[in-house]
């Protein structure tokens, strides 16, 4: 259970960093934002450039992630879209769900 806690928490992390990099990039009136890759490795360095627009569809759910091609956990996720320079995926681990909702920075729907 803790690897996979771990990859849900290093995940959110990228996850909160790339929310302020969305931030700036509406700030500055950008289409597209580039973005830290979400995955699992506390030491990934990957940057994806992500249109602003794919990026809130994702946000829409708070299990979904972006990350680098290749980067898949399949322990804790599966693959929801293939797109030609980062992969969406979605937990499936209901450990690692449960932790990436309890930190997901967006309120919650009413």
């Amino acid at each position: 259970m803790t690897r996979r806690a771990d990859i849900a928490r290093n995940e959110s992390f990228f996850r909160a960093v790339n929310e302020g990099i969305a931030e700036a990039s509406e700030r500055f009136e950008s289409v597209e934002g580039e973005f830290l890759c979400e995955c699992g490795d506390a030491n990934c360095t990957h940057r994806i450039e992500v249109p602003l627009e794919e990026y809130e569809k994702v946000r829409e759910h708070p299990t979904r992630f972006l990350v680098e091609h290749g980067h898949v956990e399949p322990e804790v996720e599966q693959v929801v879209r293939q797109r030609r320079r980062y992969t969406i995926v979605e937990k499936v681990d209901a450990v690692a769900a449960r932790i990436v909702r309890r930190l997901n920075p967006r309120p919650r729907p009413a």
